[in-house]
């Protein structure tokens, strides 16, 4: 679905806030991709994010969707605004092992206040690969900048 934004320093916007954000420099993730209602996050694999099985622990997994969920409703967003989760939805597929995390989110349907998005994260191997570990469905809300 193609998606028109209403700022067209969308861009500038996502990845400023990207980089203010302490979470997503804690887990060490980068902005892979911003596109109009399409963010893709990369987290390495490191031992610190797994949990006692050495799986990538499935609250970072979210993480990494919620965000890339929240940062894919930004790009449509009127300048001046902030988006928030109110709510989302995870089902947990596989288990995240075997390489780095990757976090897409799109926009199934952007309103003024309320946007409808989906997530899925993936493993990514060494060869280039990927397996689906998990999926999202994520209402983000607007706020506007104080």
């Amino acid at each position: 679905m193609s998606h028109i934004p209403r700022n067209p320093d969308f861009d500038a916007v996502v990845r400023g806030s990207f980089a203010s954000q302490a979470a997503m420099k804690l887990v060490g993730a980068a902005l892979a991709r911003v596109e109009p209602g399409e963010v893709e996050i990369e987290v390495p694999f490191r031992r610190e994010l797994t949990q006692q099985q050495g799986l990538v622990h499935a609250g970072f997994t979210t993480t990494a969707m919620d965000t890339a969920c929240g940062y894919a409703a930004l790009t449509l967003m009127p300048p001046g605004s902030e988006v928030v989760s109110v709510n989302f939805n995870v089902s947990l597929l596989a288990p995240a092992v075997g390489g780095d995390l990757v976090a897409r989110g799109h926009v199934v349907r952007s309103g003024r206040t309320i946007t409808f998005t989906e997530g899925a994260a993936y493993v990514r191997a060494a060869d280039g690969s990927e397996m689906k570990v998990a999926t999202m469905s994520a209402t983000m809300m607007r706020v506007e900048l104080a």
